[in-house]
């Protein structure tokens, strides 16, 4: 386990496999080896080119999962050899954001993003076949949890981050705008919560995935989704709008779907051009309208995301399209990156 291989972005459309060596085990950490790990909006993003703020060359991936073993002597009792694990954001515990639980605006830690490691790369490297990781941000997950379900510890911690921001209730109505896998994400986990969910789509493969996910679903070329979605409401709009799609005509049609007093738009998905929010400061003061943004999770978001995936309440099964070994990732991004995809998962073994 000296070795390891790992898949890098080195430009536009371009990923490879290199090779490395395995970092060395320190007290407080963890080695696990790695089975699987998912591709993101954000992995294929920048595979697309749309997201040149991000540097090369780029070691990505964070929705991996795997097998503990090896462990520092001082890595908590709860975490052992042969464990099947995912990972959280690292947090260093002690900065102000951390002491209050915001863990993911951590100060202390370094920006995969920004900050290359030792050997040149940047990113989590998800995509490796050995990694470790600190053990405070390992979490235990279900071993008859299938790996490729598991890696999508993150995902689902970032939804649950955004609903506690919305302060979702049972009974709520809710639209979703959106059945990508953030967006199916959503609306399980909204549904899950209680909430009477509806999800907005346009594209059959996902309107067809998402019906049989159990979700109530308003295809677009059908239906005006604005005056279908009052319909349902009994003429009032729903109580919460998720835009898990980053583009003006969605934000325009949440403003329209948003009931009219006390309704709440999330701002899950970011969009590549940046899109427009046409409302103006007078309309969100009498309506007394929240406009919420979203990013990331905090540990918190993480141990909820493990509980919901742990105990089956919310099923991620249907939202992997394939399996990719990773000597094929340049093929594994192809499809991930092709319009109607979910979840490509990148086979480590």
């Amino acid at each position: 386990m000296t070795k390891r291989k790992f898949a890098v972005l080195t430009r536009v459309k371009n990923a490879e496999v290199h090779e490395g060596q395995v970092p060395k085990v320190g007290d407080n950490q963890v080695l696990i080896k790695q089975e699987t790990c998912n591709i993101c909006t954000t992995d294929f993003g920048q595979w697309l080119g749309l997201r040149e703020h991000q540097p090369y060359p780029m070691a990505g991936g964070h929705e991996g999962s795997g097998v503990i073993v090896e462990k520092g002597k001082n890595v908590r009792n709860e975490l052992s050899i042969g464990d099947h694990v995912a990972v959280a954001y690292d947090y260093c515990g002690e900065c102000s954001a951390c002491q209050v639980g915001r863990t993911s605006e951590c100060t202390e830690v370094l920006n995969p993003f920004k900050d290359q490691n030792k050997e040149g790369y940047y990113g989590h490297l998800g995509f490796a076949t050995y990694d470790v990781k600190d053990a405070n941000a390992v979490i235990k997950m279900n071993p008859k949890l299938p790996f490729n379900e598991a890696g999508f510890l993150e995902p689902l911690a970032t939804v649950v981050g955004g609903l506690r921001r919305l302060r979702i209730t049972a009974m709520e109505r809710v639209v979703v705008i959106g059945a990508g896998t953030m967006g199916v994400l959503n609306a399980l986990t909204a549904k899950a919560y209680g909430a009477d969910v509806i999800v907005t789509e346009m594209m059959d493969k996902k309107i067809e995935a998402a019906r049989a996910m159990g979700l109530n679903v308003i295809d677009v070329k059908e239906h005006d989704p604005v005056e279908r979605v009052k319909e349902l409401t009994d003429g009032e709009g729903a109580d919460a709008i998720i835009l898990a799609v980053g583009n003006t005509k969605a934000n325009d049609q949440a403003l329209e779907m948003v009931k009219n007093l006390n309704g709440k738009l999330l701002l899950f998905a970011a969009g590549y051009p940046a899109p427009k929010l046409n409302v103006d400061s007078n309309l969100v003061h009498y309506r007394k309208m929240e406009l919420i943004g979203t990013y990331g999770a905090d540990i918190l978001d993480f141990n909820i995301s493990a509980s919901l995936l742990n105990e089956g309440r919310v099923n991620v099964s249907k939202l992997v399209e394939t399996n990719i070994l990773l000597e094929d990732i340049q093929k594994a991004y192809e499809i991930a990156s092709t319009q109607g995809s979910y979840r490509v998962s990148v086979l480590l073994r």
